[in-house]
């Protein structure tokens, strides 16, 4: 998931939230379980697999399947509503990392454990615990997404650092050599539009300090000054004022300064980039001026390498589906090991899904790296198997959008010099000592 989306606000989120009842077990009540001479339909973000591979999946299994491409934001608000009328909607839908708390607390997505051998799956796909709610798993990554670092090696090197740095201060201090180098003025792009990208740029930083942003209660883990989450808030506001940043980016979103500034040469770092970037942004000459420069950097941590924090997209299947067995066949097969390697594009265009860059399944992963058809894919194969680890262990909580609101406009705030770090880390926990209670 790209964290440039705009999350909906809290009240349009929790419409019925008195009516929360939490992820219960069973499967339909009122569905069908026929999984062979009907017609589902799929709501995702995105466009959808080569029409050839779809008719595949209809001529093995008898199962029709119409495909519905509806932004993100109007998807959200079209699963709340039809969750809240009880109407159907569709039988196999988007069940973001962000919403699983939600979701899950109100009961509007089948248990996934009920359909598919949940158990056997977390072997092979790292981020289904992103997907866990209450013991219950309510939705299937079907690609991989979690935040890295890049660097432009390139620029790095017209620096004199030969030697890419580990830790958090090695990283800072190579930063401040390619500025006072006058390799480029302002080396590090962080986002500080306040916006979601924002706050899952805080998230990682937080991680690579040693820290986690919430308990499983909800309670803050920042709010003192000698927490990772307080210290990586000063480090990020630091940057920015000590020109690492650019100043313009303050109201840079996180895929406008990947496109506009480390695309085009213009920073020799994103902190928080997108898994994948390398190869569908930075080396393609249509889109980017450094090609062949930008390469992904373990994420610096306080003492050496930190985790990455994902950010996957999902897929569930609505409590008022039609036809919930028959949708679970189709996530089966959409989350495919060979399938999802095909969508990427490890047999060729004509079975590459457009937009779809990196597999779910390890499986899926290794087979476009040894193709040779994913640029850093042994490192982000590693990555996602050992170092992607979810923002929420617990899953995130039921009232994640407002808080996530907090964040990014005090953060932003902050940054334009309008509040302290202090005062914006406590609006921060206030928010979610409040939203916990």
């Amino acid at each position: 998931m790209t964290s440039s989306r705009i999350l909906l606000s809290a009240g349009a989120l929790v419409l019925v939230g008195a009516m929360a009842t939490g992820c219960g077990g069973g499967k339909s009540s009122g569905g069908s379980d026929k999984t062979t001479g009907v017609t589902i339909t799929v709501a995702l973000a995105t466009e959808p697999p080569p029409q050839a591979s779809i008719d595949a999946f209809t001529k093995s299994t008898g199962i029709t399947v119409k495909w519905t491409n509806t932004d993100w934001d109007s998807l959200q608000t079209k699963i709340a509503a039809a969750a809240t009328a009880k109407t159907y909607f569709a039988d196999a839908t988007d069940v973001d990392w962000s919403r699983v708390g939600q979701l899950g607390k109100l009961n509007w997505f089948f248990p996934m454990e009920n359909y598919l051998d949940t158990k056997s799956l977390a072997a092979e796909m790292p981020q289904l615990t992103s997907f866990s709610s209450d013991g219950h798993t309510i939705g299937i990554p079907y690609d991989a997404s979690f935040l890295v670092t890049t660097v432009n090696k390139n620029l790095f090197g017209k620096a004199g650092i030969t030697k890419m740095p580990t830790t958090i201060d090695e990283y800072t201090a190579d930063l401040k050599q390619i500025k006072s180098k006058g390799v480029v003025q302002y080396p590090l792009n962080i986002p500080f539009a306040a916006a979601e990208g924002l706050s899952t740029n805080w998230y990682q930083t937080t991680a690579a300090f040693g820290g986690t942003i919430l308990d499983g209660s909800g309670k803050p883990q920042f709010a003192t000054a000698d927490s990772p989450g307080y210290k990586a808030a000063q480090w990020m506001v630091d940057a920015i004022k000590q020109g690492l940043v650019p100043p313009g980016n303050i109201n840079v979103a996180d895929s406008q300064g990947q496109q506009t500034l480390m695309a085009k040469g213009q920073v020799a770092s994103t902190f928080g980039d997108y898994s994948g970037n390398v190869g569908s942004l930075y080396s393609v000459p249509a889109s980017s001026s450094v090609v062949n420069q930008v390469e992904y950097l373990a994420t610096p941590g306080v003492s050496g390498v930190g985790p990455n924090m994902s950010n996957p997209d999902g897929i569930g299947i609505p409590r008022q589906a039609k036809y919930p067995a028959a949708a679970a066949k189709f996530i089966d097969w959409f989350t495919n090991a060979q399938n999802q390697a095909d969508f990427a594009g490890a047999s060729g265009p004509d079975k590459v899904m457009p937009g779809y860059f990196l597999p779910s399944r390890l499986a899926g992963m290794t087979e476009l790296t040894d193709k040779g058809k994913l640029i850093g894919g042994q490192q982000l194969g590693d990555l996602l198997k050992n170092s992607a680890k979810p923002v929420f262990p617990q899953g995130a909580p039921s009232w994640y959008p407002e808080f996530s609101k907090s964040v990014y406009t005090s953060l932003h705030a902050a940054a334009t010099g309008s509040m302290s770090v202090d005062a914006a880390i406590k609006a921060m926990a206030d928010t979610a000592n409040k939203l916990s209670s």
